[in-house]
C-alpha cells in the first residue's frame, strides 16, 4: 500500500475522555514535528464485549468517537478495524506488518494498559521494544487523574447512567454527545409550541438516566440552539414504552428533518414525569426552557 506516514494513537477510546485526550494530544504534537498524518486506531466492537460475550454499553458510537477525536484533538484519520481479526493476529505481526508496513506508522502512542494481538500478548513494554527495533518512535502515556480518581470509561458510564452530566463532562473533557439523523416524531413539540428534533441512540450505546436535560444541538451548517431534551418513554402522551430522545429547540423556527445533528447533554433538570394534561406538560416544559436559558447564561465562555 502507498500510504502517507502516520503518527497513530492505539486504543478503543470509548467516550474520548481526558485519558484518551492525553494520547491524542501527543499524537498531534509528534505528527507536527515529523510532518506526518495524526491518526487513531480503534476497534469496531468493545474488546471486553467480544471476549466475554457480555455487551458493554458504550459511551459513544463509532461516528461520535471519530468526530470527537477530529474536533477536539485534530486527529485527521480514524482507522476502525474489526476486533475479531485483530484479536487473532500475532502481536509482533500487528506492529511489524500492520502498523509499520501497511499503515506507514513512524510513531505510535498507547496507554499504560493497552494490550493487543492474540491472547492480549502485546503489552506496552513489548510495543515500545518492537518500535525501537523498527526505528519507530513510541510513547506510553501514564494514567490521567481528576480529583484523585483515574479517568476511565467505566466510571464515566456510571455517571451517565445516573444522569450526572456535569460530573461526567469533568472526566470526559466535553459534554456527553449524541449524533443522529433527525427523524419524524409525533409532533408533540409543535403542540407544545417548540420545534423538535427526534433522535435515537444506536444499538449498544448507553442511554442516560431518563428525564429532562439542558442540551445544545449543533446543526450541519455549524449553528447551534439550546434545547430542552426528554430522554424516556413520554408517559404523558405515549403508551408504547419505547425510549425516545426528543429535543425542544429554543429560539428556532424551521424543520431539521433528515439533517445530521449533534446533541450535547449538559445538565439533568428533572426526572421523567406523567402530567395530568398536555397543558400541564407545556407549562413544565416552559419552566425547563427557562432553567436551560439560565444555566447556559451562567456557563463560562458561552
Amino acid at each position: 500500500m502507498n500510504n502517507p506516514k502516520r503518527v497513530i494513537a492505539l486504543g478503543f477510546f470509548d467516550g474520548v475522555h481526558l485519558g484518551h485526550g492525553a494520547l491524542l494530544r501527543r499524537v498531534s504534537e509528534a505528527a507536527e514535528v515529523l510532518g506526518a498524518t495524526p491518526a487513531a486506531f480503534t476497534f469496531d466492537r468493545h474488546p471486553g464485549s467480544a471476549i466475554t460475550g457480555h455487551p458493554t454499553p458504550l459511551l459513544t458510537s463509532v461516528e461520535d468517537r471519530a468526530g470527537l477525536m477530529r474536533r477536539l484533538y485534530g486527529i485527521q484519520e480514524v482507522i476502525v478495524a474489526p476486533f475479531e481479526a485483530m484479536q487473532r493476529m500475532d502481536w509482533e505481526d500487528f506492529v511489524t506488518d500492520y502498523l509499520s508496513r501497511e499503515l506507514g506508522v513512524v510513531h505510535a502512542v498507547a496507554g499504560h494498559d493497552f494490550h493487543f494481538g492474540y491472547m492480549g500478548q502485546g503489552s506496552p513494554e513489548r510495543l515500545k521494544a518492537k518500535c525501537a527495533q523498527l526505528g519507530m518512535g513510541c510513547d506510553i502515556i501514564p494514567p490521567v487523574t481528576v480529583e484523585g480518581r483515574t479517568v476511565s470509561s467505566t466510571y464515566i458510564r456510571t455517571l451517565v447512567a445516573q444522569g450526572e452530566m456535569e460530573r461526567s463532562a469533568l472526566f470526559l473533557g466535553h459534554p456527553y454527545t449524541l449524533t443522529d439523523t433527525v427523524s419524524h416524531g409525533k409532533k408533540l413539540g409543535s403542540t407544545l409550541g417548540f420545534p423538535t428534533v427526534n433522535l435515537r441512540f444506536q444499538p449498544g450505546v448507553l442511554v442516560p438516566a431518563r428525564g429532562v436535560y439542558a442540551t445544545r444541538v449543533w446543526f450541519e451548517n455549524g449553528e447551534s440552539r439550546l434545547a430542552v431534551t426528554n430522554v424516556g418513554v413520554r408517559p404523558t402522551v405515549d403508551e408504547n414504552g419505547e425510549v425516545n430522545v426528543e429535543g425542544y429547540l429554543l429560539d428556532f423556527d424551521g424543520d431539521l428533518y433528515g439533517q445530521r445533528v449533534r446533541m450535547e447533554f449538559f445538565r439533568h433538570l428533572r426526572g421523567e414525569e406523567k402530567f395530568p394534561s398536555l397543558e400541564a406538560l407545556r407549562r413544565e416544559v416552559e419552566h425547563n426552557a427557562q432553567q436551560t436559558r439560565d444555566y447556559f447564561a451562567n456557563l463560562p465562555q458561552q
